[in-house]
């Protein structure tokens, strides 16, 4: 079962470390969106929600605090989906739809997370070839 959970954190890990990559490559157009959705100044919140991604995903592909960050992910995530995809305001219907698509993939990543996070936590160290054991196991109790 090692192997099945170290592939199911690199496969978790690798979408976000693809939107990390995104946002630290395409700031200019991401800031732009950020900014249309009220977010000001675009150009920072871009880039660290770029380094945020990159840093839990990585802590998760590595299993070096994982549950640190899952949780980070998921302190990502579910903000986004209400910020950055509130579909419910959308009056165009292929807006509202495309909207409402990339806030339920927020919100189920944000579940994933949250998930994995009470994983990590309760299954330790000694689980799917992690470099550490959990920053929070003290919460396992």
């Amino acid at each position: 079962m090692d192997i099945v959970i170290l592939v199911g954190r690199i496969l978790f890990g690798a979408v976000f470390i693809g939107g990390a990559l995104g946002h630290l490559t395409q700031i200019e157009p991401m800031a732009a969106y950020t900014e249309s959705k009220g977010i000001r100044p675009g150009k920072p919140a871009v880039v660290a929600s770029g380094v945020w991604m990159l840093a839990g995903a990585t802590l998760v592909i590595l299993g070096a605090w994982a549950d640190l960050g899952a949780l980070m992910l998921a302190a990502f995530l579910l903000p986004t989906a209400f910020i950055m995809h509130p579909y419910w305001a959308e009056q165009d219907p292929q807006a509202k739809v495309n909207e409402q698509n990339h806030f339920m993939k927020d919100v189920s990543l944000a579940g994933a997370a949250l998930a994995l996070f009470g994983f990590f936590v309760t299954a330790g160290a000694g689980t799917g070839l992690q470099l550490t054991g959990p920053l929070f196991a003290s919460l396992a109790g």
